[in-house]
């Protein structure tokens, strides 16, 4: 349970920092209370997650996939690009979590 609510903290997280771009610097009413309602509630999914795994654990995750997945979305929705220092930078992040999850023993699985 505590992974699924990490998945839905950062996947609310990705929501409202994609709908951050829509919302023109907040000038759109809809997409800046979708971005409010988001953040809101990725924060108490991110705070229940927190009830079991350490924080640094779980603010390592929540951060590095939130900007891999935000790179995503840049790239497939908003026609941004990725040079390849931030591919590289952005693999960096992945193997960074995978190396806590499965080698460090401060996780709690």
């Amino acid at each position: 349970m505590k992974y699924l609510f990490l998945a839905l903290a950062i996947i609310l997280e990705v929501i409202g920092s994609s709908f951050m771009k829509v919302s023109d610097g907040f000038s759109k009413w809809l997409p800046s209370l979708i971005v409010i309602i988001a953040y809101i509630s990725c924060f108490y999914f991110l705070s229940l997650a927190l009830k079991v795994i350490p924080l640094g654990i779980a603010y390592a995750i929540w951060g590095g996939l939130g900007i891999v997945l935000t790179a995503i979305i840049s790239v497939v929705i908003f026609n941004q690009k990725l040079d390849i220092p931030a591919i590289i930078g952005i693999i960096l992040i992945v193997l960074g979590v995978v190396v806590m999850n499965f080698l460090s023993k401060t996780t709690t699985h």
